[in-house]
């Protein structure tokens, strides 16, 4: 599998098959009661819903609507304040982002894969393109932003 190497601000981050860093300003896959929720993922899931990076070689996303990962652990401060925003965001946008948490000391394959060093990391996947990933806590309107120019899509 082919890697790349990003640094910011002296942390190293190495992410598989494509992707791209974004600068502006339990191990069963679950989801949140009722449709148009945050979809929690397992490798497994995540290998079905968004890229299987054992097969592939290039990045090839699976999805039908643009996502954001969301990658997470319950002890984290940043990630907290992060959660009720996303949702909001998922709700928000009514099927037009589909929103994937994926809790890094359940999923540590995941993790691994994707050299998550840095908590939260938010990656940006348009429907066609590389992904692009973000680094800790970003507001409501930082995401809100990054969506209308990362995914091109609007409320």
């Amino acid at each position: 599998m082919k890697k790349i190497l990003f640094v910011l601000g002296g942390l190293v981050l190495l992410i598989g098959s494509g992707f791209q860093l974004y600068t502006s300003n339990t191990d069963e896959a679950k989801s949140c009661e009722g449709e148009n929720s945050v979809i929690y993922l397992d490798a497994d899931s995540f290998k079905e819903k968004v890229f299987n990076y054992e097969t592939n070689k290039e990045w090839k996303y699976e999805g039908e609507v643009p996502a954001i990962l969301d990658f997470y652990a319950n002890w984290c401060g940043p990630c907290k304040m992060l959660s009720p925003v996303l949702d909001k965001i998922q709700k928000e946008y009514n099927g037009k982002v589909q929103i994937y948490k994926i809790n890094t000391d359940e999923q540590k394959e995941l993790a691994a894969t994707f050299g998550i060093r840095s908590l939260p990391t938010i990656v940006f996947v348009p429907l066609n393109g590389e992904p692009q990933a973000a680094m800790g806590y970003r507001s409501k309107n930082d995401l809100e932003t990054m969506i209308t120019e990362i995914l091109q899509v609007q409320k």
